[in-house]
């Protein structure tokens, strides 16, 4: 599973959007949200949105940033002519929130909603590996603190939905008697919502409950990236954006536009690109492995990329992902020398000796750079067609002049990393 935050605004909208399907048409959330981006004409939106000028507004950005409201990022209660001030004096400008400094570039306005304190709850919903968890608090709000330690959880196994009646005797101990029904079945809806719709992580702080409705304040979701051959009809036009204070080099905006054209999966992260260890790693959970394995053995801070290439990407595509790694790897020599693992588990159905042959062609373009900056080359790989793989890879090691050691399933997944960095035998 790959897991995409996405903005607050993308998220209300298609909340408000969808979410009365699968609650029977009770629960509806008007679609009034604005996202405000560094190209939005701001002296426009009042005539596109007439109710910019006729509802106190709330502000707030719209960048994955968390705590806004304590990192007093939140306008409240104001009107359009306050709302337009404040962002024109933040726009692209540079802010830091805790220890990460970024740009603020995008917003989000939304009506005002006067409440009580009282009258606000916590909900979310998050995948595990067995099912999902719904977790809720009775006190919800900017001060819910650590909802882990506070929170009621209900653990639903997958395939199952919770009911209305499951969730009110098990979540709601601590629910006014009049609002217990209300809440029991919007978090039913939601979650159906959540399931159907292949979301990862749900999480609503607060909404309110006001009569017979209820109203999301603040959201943070995201989805499973996987499933937008299913549900990407449904999901409409979002925004996936880098996390706050992380832009996107070129090298891996071209990755995801690569990824964006295969049914496969290919990821690029690069966290320091005058590292000495970069990976090219197949499988999303063998990246994390090996990840973790040069951080284990005190390379964290040389490890120069994180990524992974999975799901049977054909000859063409593991090449230009490999060039592109390559590529990044060959641009500063280090008089230490540098190494590369390219690794994975046992593969199910992807072809190894076809994903090989991409690399291998990557390989040959940047012979001469991979002397030149004393790279070795560590691989283990398992699965269809690994033995005639494995042997090509064996044989490009003299071709190119280069360290290149060749392991199979017989070799744990990650032993490679520590005959690489540690000169273990």
């Amino acid at each position: 599973m790959a897991q995409k935050a996405i903005r607050e605004a993308d998220g209300k909208a298609m909340m408000a959007r969808l979410l009365t399907d699968y609650t029977d048409g009770k629960y509806k959330i008007q679609n009034r949200f604005v996202s405000v981006g560094p190209e939005t004409e701001l002296k426009k939106l009042p005539n596109k949105y007439k109710w910019l000028q006729k509802e106190k507004l709330v502000v707030k950005p719209d960048q994955l940033i968390k705590r806004r409201g304590k990192s007093k990022l939140l306008l409240l209660n104001v009107d359009w002519k306050e709302a337009e001030k404040w962002i024109r004096e933040r726009m692209n400008k540079p802010i830091t929130v805790g220890t990460v400094t970024g740009i603020l570039d995008h917003f989000i306005v939304e009506p005002f909603v006067p409440h009580d304190e009282k009258d606000e709850y916590y909900v979310a919903i998050t995948a595990q590996r067995e099912g999902d968890a719904v977790l809720f608090h009775h006190e919800g709000g900017i001060n819910v603190g650590d909802v882990d330690a506070k929170a009621v959880k209900l653990f639903v196994p997958i395939g199952e939905t919770p009911t209305a009646r499951e969730i009110e005797t098990k979540l709601l101990g601590n629910v006014p008697k009049e609002r217990k029904a209300l809440i029991a079945e919007f978090i039913e809806g939601l979650f159906k919502y959540y399931a159907d719709l292949n979301y990862s992580y749900l999480e609503i702080n607060p909404f309110v409950v006001d009569g017979e409705g209820v109203t999301p304040l603040d959201l943070a979701a995201k989805l499973d990236d996987t499933a937008d051959f299913v549900s990407a009809n449904k999901w409409g036009a979002i925004d996936l954006p880098a996390p706050f204070g992380r832009m996107m080099t070129r090298e891996e905006a071209y990755i995801e536009e690569l990824d964006s054209k295969t049914g496969a999966s290919l990821k690029l992260t690069v966290l320091n690109p005058e590292g000495r260890v970069w990976t090219m790693v197949a499988g999303g959970g063998a990246s994390v492995i090996y990840a973790d394995t040069i951080t284990d053995l005190g390379f964290m801070e040389e490890m120069a990329n994180y990524g992974e290439y999975s799901g049977d990407p054909n000859e063409e595509f593991t090449y230009l992902y490999a060039r592109t790694i390559l590529d990044l790897m060959t641009r500063k020599k280090n008089t230490k020398g540098k190494f590369l693992l390219i690794g994975g588990g046992i593969a199910n159905f992807t072809d190894v000796a076809n994903t090989f042959r991409g690399i291998i062609r990557a390989l040959r373009e940047y012979k001469k750079k991979l002397q030149e900056n004393k790279v070795k080359i560590y691989v283990r790989r398992g699965g269809p067609n690994y033995k005639e793989g494995l042997n090509q890879m064996r044989a490009l090691g003299d071709e190119l002049g280069v360290t290149i050691e060749v392991y199979g399933p017989e070799t744990h997944m990650t032993k490679i990393v520590s005959m690489a960095l540690k000169g273990d035998k």
